[in-house]
Protein backbone atom coordinates (compact mmCIF):
# COMPACT_ATOMS: atom_id res chain seq x y z
CA UNK A 1 0.00 0.00 0.00
CA UNK A 2 1.38 3.40 -0.98
CA UNK A 3 0.66 6.32 1.31
CA UNK A 4 0.15 9.71 -0.30
CA UNK A 5 2.44 12.35 1.19
CA UNK A 6 0.58 15.33 2.62
CA UNK A 7 1.12 18.70 0.89
CA UNK A 8 2.42 20.32 4.09
CA UNK A 9 5.62 19.49 5.98
CA UNK A 10 5.54 16.87 8.71
CA UNK A 11 8.02 16.22 11.51
CA UNK A 12 8.94 13.62 14.09
CA UNK A 13 11.17 14.29 17.10
CA UNK A 14 12.84 11.76 19.33
CA UNK A 15 14.88 12.28 22.50
CA UNK A 16 17.72 9.74 22.70
CA UNK A 17 19.42 8.78 25.97
CA UNK A 18 23.16 8.30 26.09
CA UNK A 19 22.91 4.59 25.42
CA UNK A 20 24.53 2.52 22.65
CA UNK A 21 21.07 1.18 21.73
CA UNK A 22 19.93 4.71 20.83
CA UNK A 23 21.48 4.37 17.37
CA UNK A 24 19.28 1.36 16.60
CA UNK A 25 16.21 3.13 17.99
CA UNK A 26 16.95 6.13 15.74
CA UNK A 27 17.28 3.89 12.66
CA UNK A 28 14.03 2.06 13.46
CA UNK A 29 12.21 5.36 14.00
CA UNK A 30 13.43 6.80 10.69
CA UNK A 31 12.46 3.62 8.85
CA UNK A 32 8.97 3.55 10.40
CA UNK A 33 8.31 7.24 9.72
CA UNK A 34 9.45 7.06 6.10
CA UNK A 35 7.52 3.83 5.49
CA UNK A 36 4.44 5.48 6.98
CA UNK A 37 4.76 8.42 4.60
CA UNK A 38 5.36 6.27 1.53
CA UNK A 39 9.02 7.27 1.27
CA UNK A 40 10.61 3.84 0.91
CA UNK A 41 12.78 5.32 -1.85
CA UNK A 42 14.72 7.32 0.75
CA UNK A 43 14.90 4.84 3.63
CA UNK A 44 18.37 3.43 2.92
CA UNK A 45 20.14 6.79 2.59
CA UNK A 46 18.34 8.54 5.43
CA UNK A 47 18.73 5.57 7.76
CA UNK A 48 22.48 5.31 7.05
CA UNK A 49 23.23 9.01 7.45
CA UNK A 50 21.05 9.31 10.56
CA UNK A 51 22.88 6.36 12.06
CA UNK A 52 26.22 8.07 11.44
CA UNK A 53 25.20 11.34 13.11
CA UNK A 54 23.60 9.63 16.11
CA UNK A 55 26.66 7.37 16.49
CA UNK A 56 28.92 10.42 16.55
CA UNK A 57 26.70 12.05 19.18
CA UNK A 58 27.02 8.94 21.33
CA UNK A 59 30.78 8.54 20.83
CA UNK A 60 31.79 12.18 21.26
CA UNK A 61 29.49 13.50 23.99
CA UNK A 62 28.55 12.53 27.51
CA UNK A 63 24.88 13.43 27.38
CA UNK A 64 21.66 12.69 25.54
CA UNK A 65 20.88 13.56 21.93
CA UNK A 66 17.77 14.44 19.96
CA UNK A 67 16.69 13.50 16.46
CA UNK A 68 14.26 15.41 14.25
CA UNK A 69 13.06 14.06 10.89
CA UNK A 70 11.13 16.50 8.72
CA UNK A 71 9.36 15.92 5.42
CA UNK A 72 9.52 19.08 3.32
CA UNK A 73 7.84 20.18 0.11
CA UNK A 74 9.13 18.80 -3.14
CA UNK A 75 9.89 15.42 -1.59
CA UNK A 76 12.89 16.67 0.37
CA UNK A 77 13.75 15.21 3.76
CA UNK A 78 15.75 16.91 6.53
CA UNK A 79 17.32 15.19 9.50
CA UNK A 80 18.77 17.11 12.44
CA UNK A 81 20.71 15.65 15.34
CA UNK A 82 21.34 17.72 18.45
CA UNK A 83 23.93 16.79 21.05
CA UNK A 84 25.51 18.49 24.07
CA UNK A 85 28.98 19.18 22.61
CA UNK A 86 29.27 22.65 20.99
CA UNK A 87 32.12 21.60 18.64
CA UNK A 88 30.93 21.66 15.01
CA UNK A 89 33.17 19.45 12.85
CA UNK A 90 34.16 20.05 9.24
CA UNK A 91 32.35 19.77 6.84
CA UNK A 92 29.36 21.02 8.85
CA UNK A 93 30.70 24.53 9.23
CA UNK A 94 33.38 23.99 11.85
CA UNK A 95 36.94 25.20 11.61
CA UNK A 96 39.30 23.42 9.27
CA UNK A 97 39.03 21.88 5.85
CA UNK A 98 35.59 21.80 4.25
CA UNK A 99 35.97 18.16 3.31
CA UNK A 100 36.64 15.08 5.37
CA UNK A 101 39.57 12.92 4.18
CA UNK A 102 38.98 9.31 3.32
CA UNK A 103 39.57 6.93 6.21
CA UNK A 104 42.15 4.17 5.65
CA UNK A 105 40.61 0.98 4.30
CA UNK A 106 41.54 -0.99 7.43
CA UNK A 107 40.11 1.62 9.81
CA UNK A 108 37.13 0.62 11.94
CA UNK A 109 35.81 4.20 12.07
CA UNK A 110 36.09 7.59 10.46
CA UNK A 111 33.70 7.26 7.53
CA UNK A 112 30.49 8.78 8.89
CA UNK A 113 30.94 12.44 8.00
CA UNK A 114 32.39 11.47 4.62
CA UNK A 115 29.23 9.46 3.91
CA UNK A 116 27.13 12.53 4.70
CA UNK A 117 29.22 14.54 2.22
CA UNK A 118 28.79 11.90 -0.47
CA UNK A 119 25.09 11.06 -0.14
CA UNK A 120 23.32 14.13 1.25
CA UNK A 121 22.32 16.97 -1.06
CA UNK A 122 23.12 19.57 1.59
CA UNK A 123 24.28 19.65 5.19
CA UNK A 124 25.31 22.06 7.88
CA UNK A 125 25.60 22.68 11.56
CA UNK A 126 25.88 25.33 14.19
CA UNK A 127 26.79 25.66 17.83
CA UNK A 128 23.84 26.64 19.97
CA UNK A 129 23.91 29.64 22.36
CA UNK A 130 25.00 29.79 25.94
CA UNK A 131 23.73 27.06 28.19
CA UNK A 132 23.54 26.84 31.96
CA UNK A 133 26.57 27.97 33.92
CA UNK A 134 28.14 29.61 30.86
CA UNK A 135 28.56 26.35 28.96
CA UNK A 136 27.41 25.96 25.38
CA UNK A 137 24.03 24.39 24.74
CA UNK A 138 25.53 21.93 22.28
CA UNK A 139 25.19 21.82 18.53
CA UNK A 140 22.82 20.81 15.79
CA UNK A 141 24.07 18.95 12.72
CA UNK A 142 21.66 18.43 9.84
CA UNK A 143 21.46 17.04 6.32
CA UNK A 144 18.89 17.02 3.54
CA UNK A 145 18.23 14.58 0.74
CA UNK A 146 16.07 15.15 -2.31
CA UNK A 147 13.02 13.34 -3.54
CA UNK A 148 14.87 10.32 -4.92
CA UNK A 149 17.64 9.52 -2.46
CA UNK A 150 19.28 6.18 -3.18
CA UNK A 151 22.50 4.46 -2.22
CA UNK A 152 24.79 2.97 -4.85
CA UNK A 153 24.53 -0.81 -5.06
CA UNK A 154 28.04 -1.01 -3.62
CA UNK A 155 26.83 0.19 -0.21
CA UNK A 156 23.62 -1.84 -0.03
Amino acid sequence: MVTVAPPHPWAYALRLPRDPRAVRVARMTVRAALDGHGRQDAVDVVELLTSELVTNAYLHTKGPASLRLTGLSGGRLRVGVWDSDPYVPAPFGGAGDASVPLAPLDSGSGRGLRLVQEYADSWGGWALGDGALGRGAGKLLWFEVGGHATLPLLLK
